[in-house]
């Protein structure tokens, strides 16, 4: 399944979501994330911008919290959000999640929500999680594995995919992509029994760790 494929799928399903009060996360990752004042995060996946609000109300004035999500309906929902509520420390941008839009090094924390399991790329999202995280940065990601490995039939449905259970790929799988970026002290800080979704069966899991180095402390400019 062409990449664009699943991206326009993901959009049209979550453009028309994004007037809807449902809860769309598997997991609550902002919840374990403690983030720190002045840190620079970033919301995977933001969606309406919940999450991004409220880290960027615990970060202050210092601190400043990035959004990406591939819709546009969630994208403008997000900032008349942060607009009504005269949030000015967040700032929202549409990409996918293998090429994300800022630079190394430029992010304390990392969050989300239910959304990698969309990327064709895995290894490449945890790549980029990695190569965006400052040394000591830390990252809470809450998402969907599959209890078996997902037929092809659902894996090259866009639709399939974009309804949050044909991009999810077995637990071993998902683990050795956060491996193979070269991300530390992997933690699962919650795990569900698996449960029936879509036409497969699988489970929720919420995964923390950081970026190899520097003091994990978190924020510029911290004392």
């Amino acid at each position: 399944m062409p990449n664009d494929e699943r991206t326009e799928a993901i959009g049209e399903r979550y453009g028309a979501l994004a007037e809807s009060s449902c809860c769309l996360s598997c997991g609550g990752a902002a919840r374990h994330a403690d983030p720190r004042p002045g840190d620079i995060c970033l919301d995977l996946g933001s969606g309406r911008g919940q999450d991004v609000l409220r880290l960027a109300a615990a970060v202050g004035r210092r601190g400043f919290c990035w959004g990406v999500d591939v819709s546009d309906g969630m994208l403008e929902r997000a900032r008349r959000n942060a607009a009504k509520l005269g949030v000015g420390n967040v700032g929202f941008l549409k990409s996918s999640l293998e090429r994300i839009p800022l630079p190394d090094a430029s992010v304390d924390l990392v969050v989300s929500n239910c959304t990698i399991n969309h990327a064709a790329d895995k290894d490449a999202v945890w790549a980029e999680i990695r190569r965006v995280l400052r040394p000591g940065g830390r990252f809470v990601v809450s998402d969907i594995y599959a209890v078996a490995e997902v037929p092809e039939e659902f894996r090259s449905d866009p639709r399939a995919v974009a309804e949050c259970w044909a991009g999810a790929v077995p637990r071993e799988v998902y683990l050795a992509s956060v491996g193979a970026a070269g991300l530390a002290g992997l933690e699962v800080l919650e795990e569900s029994a698996p449960y029936e979704k879509g036409r497969i069966h699988v489970a929720s899991i919420t995964l923390a760790g950081s970026k190899p180095g520097g003091c994990g402390c978190g924020g510029k400019g911290k004392e």
